[in-house]
């Protein structure tokens, strides 16, 4: 089978990014190949559901501008396509004064990113919007929403496929070779000849990376976020998003309270690392990609620096009593009665080989491929942009 794009992984952003470039240029003959049996089965799947407004990052980074531009466009596209969403807004809190600093430096940001209606709070403003919420100081962020990342999916693969793009589960790649003009794709039952690919494989994208020969400085490391539902009788105690003012060292946000877009409240996530790559349960181990993980040296350096906070980590993993614990620096109300266990997400994290966890995305280019190597959060509000990025990158190949 031949085309002119394959787009490896049935993600959002692998979705998004087809869909734009066969919107671009119709008489393209794109494919996106997806392993599993159904898309969006796994980061896509699995996250939070929340629309961010782009405050955490760096302004002039591919997270501030992806953000901010997809923001707008989710938005649009949920309008257009009538996928329930709402702008329900979040607070990010500071719990003592010591956290004060970086709040300001968040709200700061925030204004560099152009988001001019978030507003600081006093404490009593804080209980004035969330009541039950233990505060010095907060951000109030009203342009923070929630959605359903999966009913995207859906509607961009219809899209898509309207449009002429085949989408093919069930194909998981094994092997991608050179050729002249292209390269040769096989999978576990079909072989595909295409021009050019697009790897948006999420967890495996620096595996895919490496079947094609590129020699890459990052290494995905699998991280667990675990979640506990809120029971409906205490769900009153959350009115809006609510998070802690995160640790400027990871990029990671702590654990926090979200509403969703069927009307529960998620508390969570923790950040465990995983010891497979799609290890959605502790019990899932996978030793050759736990020892790859732990064989990476910039992954050894980060567990060097910060083995205390990866203990605490693990520690509120297996202990519902220090989960709740965190959570009651934002709602002291909250109880362990109150806490149902959820299902875990995996985020594929990027680690350089220096020691740094990536907060930013990464995209790099080879002759024939276009490999995405970090997407975590918030690619999923971003994703549209993402796409549009990538489909402008792919054509000028092409």
């Amino acid at each position: 089978m031949k085309y002119d794009f394959i787009v490896i992984g049935g993600g959002i952003v692998g979705l998004a990014s087809a869909w734009k470039l066969i919107s671009k240029k119709p008489e393209l003959r794109i494919a996106v190949l997806e392993k599993e049996s159904s898309l969006a089965a796994h980061q896509t799947g699995n996250n939070s559901g929340v629309i961010h407004s782009g405050i955490y990052y760096k302004p002039g980074s591919l997270k501030a501008k992806n953000c901010i531009n997809g923001y707008r466009e989710i938005l649009d596209f949920c309008i257009t396509h009538d996928i329930p969403h709402e702008l329900c807004g979040k607070v990010i809190v500071a719990t003592s004064m010591e956290e004060i600093p970086e709040l300001e430096k968040l709200y700061k940001r925030g204004l560099e990113n152009g988001l001019d209606k978030i507003k600081m709070l006093s404490a009593e403003e804080t209980r004035d919007i969330e009541p039950h919420v233990k505060a010095v100081q907060s951000i109030h962020v009203p342009y923070t929403g929630i959605i359903d990342y999966s009913a995207v999916c859906e509607k961009l693969a219809q899209l898509a496929q309207a449009k002429g793009v085949e989408i093919l589960t069930g194909q998981k790649v094994e092997k991608i070779v050179s050729l002249k003009l292209g390269v040769q794709i096989q999978t576990e039952n079909r072989s595909f000849e295409a021009k050019n690919y697009v790897n948006c494989a999420g967890l495996y994208s620096d595996k895919i990376a490496e079947l094609s020969g590129q020699k890459i400085d990052t290494r995905i490391i699998p991280f667990r976020g675990e979640y506990y539902y809120i029971r409906p009788e205490k769900r009153s105690l959350v009115k809006h998003l609510i998070y802690p003012v995160p640790d400027p060292n990871f990029p990671f946000l702590g654990v926090h309270f979200t509403r969703m877009i069927g009307g529960g409240v998620e508390a969570g996530p923790n950040a465990v690392f995983a010891f497979k790559r799609e290890g959605y349960y502790r019990s899932d181990v996978d030793l050759i990609e736990m020892a790859e993980s732990l064989a990476w040296p910039g992954f050894r350096k980060v567990m060097g620096k910060y083995w205390k906070t990866g203990l605490g980590e693990f520690y509120r993993s297996f202990s519902k009593p220090a989960f709740t614990k965190a959570l009651q620096r934002l709602v002291p109300e909250i109880s362990e009665n109150d806490l149902v266990p959820a299902s875990a997400g995996v985020r594929a994290q990027a680690c350089d080989k220096f020691g740094g966890l990536l907060d930013d995305f990464k995209i790099i280019e080879e002759a024939h491929a276009i490999h995405v190597l970090n997407a975590p959060s918030p690619a999923a509000t971003s994703s549209l942009s993402i796409g549009n990025t990538i489909a402008e990158i792919a054509l000028k190949h092409h």
